[in-house]
């Protein structure tokens, strides 16, 4: 059989000129709506005339529906096409943008927050789709920005919640999001071809799919609302305990069905297992150290000799450092992967989120301290999104690809929640006396909680040493469907 020939640079570049900027704009579209209400929650409240434990619920819905979304849309993106679930899962974004901006009712926007989530599905699918469509040596760069704009857009979408909010109501913010959707969606309408690749031989799972939904709702409702209802109360105790029996009923499904939603071999393998669980680490990290910097940065000065009384659009600037530092780390995680493999991106992801956190607990009076741990946090995380999805797609088939980033997708989200709760234990749990009815952490609360972030982000540097070295694997290449036997580091197989 001849070679077949190689696709021409021309091709190469209009294929990843169409394809990529849609892509990564989706993926942007979602981390900026699921982060951009977290700065205005408490004056949400007041908007809407909930208690602060009720507003919690707009955080919790999303959180919730993302993680139980984005496995099912990966898989039935590896299974039907992942530019039709791209598409609905975009749709559920614009939707939800569409009622939260049309209601004025907490319930309606609940419910708004929840069709958001579906959002979540962006990240496995796009990231399948740049390995199915993308020239082979574009495919570890086009990861590693469609991976790192998660970063990005939740950097970003923190600075645009303040902007908007100078200016108008807390209603600018959704309709951010439903532009920046309906843009995506045309986008990804007009410019991502049909899919290549779909799972002819699978079926559907619904009874996996109901228990992953069960054990990981549980899960995260009673992660979320620990604080708010004591983390030793009949509640929360049982939440988890439902969560750990549906989750071993949900294995013994998954290893018993001829079709599985999540294969358990597949998930097993070192290289999927320590990747999921560096993903949960650096979740923890980047979503517990945002709302703790946010937090630390509006905190009023003339009462606790700390803080910077800062704007919510303030405070948001001040962590627009670690988008610039994400967008950088997209490009330099490629270029390490193509050289080195993906360990080492991973491993700089962890050690510069802790050196980020660590100086911040040492280092804290002025606004250049915030800053300069904001770049390099942002760096750091931009990184270890880059190099997840090169782990994870070189130890699975393409016909899996979109349920083992999905998974790993669930798992960010989880460590994002339990980082979230952990960090507001800790500032809740040392507070000072003031002359206000206002409870406010103490200085040293803060920096417990900045130490417990740097010593989860130097665990999640540490996990890669777990994984085994990665081989050079005989590869698809030369247009889609031809054989070629070059080494392909973000696709090798692992000793896994």
């Amino acid at each position: 059989m001849s070679e077949a020939p190689q696709p021409t640079t021309a091709a190469e570049k209009q294929s990843s000129a169409r394809v990529l900027p849609a892509l990564i704009l989706a993926m942007l579209s979602f981390s900026v709506v699921q982060t951009a209400v977290v700065p205005i929650l408490p004056s949400l409240a007041k908007e809407l005339d909930v208690s602060g434990s009720s507003i919690t619920w707009l955080m919790t819905a999303n959180l919730l529906s993302a993680a139980v979304l984005t496995p099912l849309l990966g898989r039935f993106g590896d299974l039907r096409g992942r530019k039709p679930m791209l598409l609905i899962s975009l749709a559920g974004l614009v939707a939800g943008s569409a009622l939260a901006v049309s209601t004025h009712s907490f319930t309606w926007l609940v419910v708004a927050r929840v069709l958001q989530g579906a959002g979540g599905g962006v990240l496995p699918l796009a990231i399948s789709i740049v390995r199915d469509e993308l020239p082979k040596q574009k495919v570890t760069g086009g990861v590693a920005a469609i991976s790192a704009s998660m970063g990005v857009g939740s950097g970003l979408g923190l600075v645009a919640t303040g902007l908007l909010l100078e200016h108008w109501s807390y209603k600018s913010i959704f309709w951010m999001g439903l532009f920046f959707g309906l843009l995506a969606v045309a986008l990804v309408a007009f410019r991502v071809p049909s899919d290549p690749v779909t799972d002819k031989e699978g079926g559907a799972d619904p009874l996996g799919a109901i228990t992953l939904a069960g054990w990981l709702s549980a899960l995260l409702v009673a992660v979320s609302q620990g604080n708010t209802w004591g983390w030793t109360s009949t509640k929360t105790l049982g939440l988890f305990a439902v969560a750990a029996v549906i989750a071993l009923i949900w294995g013994v499904i998954e290893v018993k069905v001829k079709h599985p939603l999540v294969d358990m071999k597949m998930m097993s393998r070192p290289a999927v297992a320590f990747t999921n669980l560096a993903g949960l680490l650096i979740g923890f990290g980047m979503y517990g150290s945002f709302m703790v910097i946010s937090n630390f940065a509006q905190t009023p000065e003339k009462l606790t000799h700390y803080g910077f009384t800062a704007t919510v659009l303030h405070a948001g600037v001040m962590l627009l450092p670690s988008a610039l530092g994400s967008m950088v780390a997209a490009p330099v995680g490629a270029l390490l992967i193509a050289r080195r493999g993906p360990r080492l991106p991973l491993v700089l992801g962890g050690v510069l989120g802790a050196v980020a956190m660590a100086y911040l607990a040492v280092r804290h009076s002025h606004e250049a301290d915030i800053y300069t741990a904001s770049a390099i946090f942002g760096l750091g995380i931009g990184l270890a999104f880059s190099a997840m999805p090169a782990y994870i797609n070189g130890a699975v088939p393409v016909e899996q690809s979109g349920i083992a980033n999905g998974m790993n997708a669930v798992l960010r989200t989880v460590g994002g929640a339990i980082g979230t709760a952990v960090m507001a234990a800790i500032l809740t749990g040392d507070t000072m006396k003031l002359p206000i009815p206002v409870s406010l952490p103490t200085l040293d609360a803060y920096k417990h909680a900045f130490w417990v972030a740097a010593a989860v982000c130097a665990i999640a540097g540490a996990v890669p040493f777990l994984i085994r070295s990665v081989k050079p694997s005989v590869t698809v290449a030369g247009g889609k469907g031809a054989a070629d036997l070059s080494p392909s580091p973000e696709l090798a197989k692992t000793d896994a």
